[in-house]
């Protein structure tokens, strides 16, 4: 056993509290530092009842018990006016169009990669390793792990149980922490002794002191911060609680992050301001708008993106849901990102400009898009970025 091996052995054992695998220890970036958080919504989720394309008839012919009302100042349930095309889901109200009032999140739709198998795990393994469809390249190489390699000071996490594939292959260790259920210590003294023991005189001792130490630290962290943002009130649900600590550690410590919420796959019975989508959108908003509020000032030096493996087909189905799409729609966030606007190229959305006669095409690649912004908030030359996204032609949407 390693000394990989054994930190996430160490936190497989660990079932009451969050998974954990570290090396190395927790130190502070500079404050300058940018800090980036991807944020994958596993499942492709449905766009199209997000970003509301209020402008087109085609879309309220298309979802006769999906669609979402046109704007109307005396409905709560009529979509959110963004622009003369677009609209917002009114169950963001009051968590992302705030931001989009502030000109802190913008929207890029006509968003995805140029892989048409629709299928969740052939497109997520495609856009967590980041390299064009043809490229022979290393199956286990992720192009977060890539930019990571190219960054000093600029120390990453993953917010999820396992070691995602946008971040492996890295030249250096790169730790995961699972933060959803509690956030109390697995190992109290004793326990913790008692295990450090184990490996005394052997070549793991110091890994096994690390990881412990780590995880206490870690856990108070937490702790302090959850006590202290709350006021005595209760945090958000589902995803807002665990920004909030993933704020508590991108804040002063990390910032480089990647974070992924499942539960997208919306076949049956969606909804349209009501249901599982919305359900879900809700606690996605409260979770972005929580982390904004938690990161205090430094939300200004934050840049967040959201994004999915792919759209879902723009015409409902029999079972008044929708199934797997193609293009789909990003968002960026951020404290200083140039928002309040619908970015990139897009098309007027009609039967005739559909994929295939079934979803959104694709017009702004995901490597390409990601490529810029990474350009803009490291400064990265291109020869950089081709090795963070190879053959990609990074383009600035002038939003960072």
């Amino acid at each position: 056993m390693d000394r990989r091996q054994f930190l996430r052995a160490t936190a497989a054992a660990a079932l009451a509290a969050p998974a954990l695998s570290f090396s190395g220890r927790l130190f502070a970036a500079p404050a300058s530092t940018p800090r980036f958080l991807l944020v994958f919504l596993r499942g492709g989720y449905d766009c199209n009842n997000l970003l509301v394309p209020t402008g087109s008839d085609f879309y309220y012919e298309s979802r006769p018990t999906l669609a979402i009302a046109r704007p109307d100042a005396n409905s709560p349930d009529s979509a959110l006016p963004l622009d003369s095309h677009w609209s917002l889901n009114p169950v963001l109200r009051d968590s992302i169009y705030p931001l989009w009032q502030k000109k802190q999140v913008a929207f890029v739709p006509f968003a995805g990669t140029d892989d048409l198998s629709r299928s969740h795990f052939e497109t997520q393994d495609n856009i967590e390793r980041g390299e064009p469809l043809d490229h022979s390249g290393n199956y286990r190489s992720g192009f977060m792990a890539r930019l990571s390699g190219l960054l000093n000071g600029t120390p990453a996490i993953a917010f999820t149980s396992n070691l995602p594939l946008s971040f492996q292959g890295a030249a250096k260790d790169i730790p995961n922490i699972s933060l959803k259920g509690n956030t109390r210590a697995h190992f109290n003294d004793r326990q913790a002794d008692i295990l450090a023991s184990m490996y005394r005189g052997t070549p793991l001792a110091a890994a096994s002191a690390d990881g412990l130490a780590l995880r206490k630290n870690v856990t108070e962290d937490l702790m302090q911060e959850m006590v202290a943002a709350s006021r005595g009130a209760p945090s958000a649900r589902n995803f807002a609680s665990e920004t909030r600590r993933i704020a508590t550690l991108m804040r002063d410590k990390y910032r480089l992050g990647f974070v992924d919420v499942g539960g997208w796959d919306t076949h049956v019975n969606q909804g349209s301001v009501t249901g599982g989508l919305a359900n879900n959108l809700r606690n996605l908003g409260e979770g972005l708008a929580a982390y904004a509020d938690a990161l205090g000032d430094e939300w200004n030096n934050t840049t967040v993106v959201v994004l999915s493996e792919f759209g879902r087909t723009f015409r409902e189905n029999g079972d008044k849901g929708t199934d797997h799409g193609h293009g789909t729609t990003y968002w960026v966030l951020g404290g200083q990102v140039r928002g309040g606007q619908i970015a990139g190229r897009q098309l007027a959305v009609t039967q005739a400009n559909l994929l295939q006669n079934r979803d959104y095409p694709v017009l702004n690649n995901y490597r390409d898009v990601l490529g810029g912004l990474m350009a803009r908030l490291w400064g990265l030359r291109r020869e950089q970025l081709q090795s963070v996204f190879p053959q990609a032609a990074p383009g600035d949407l002038g939003l960072v």
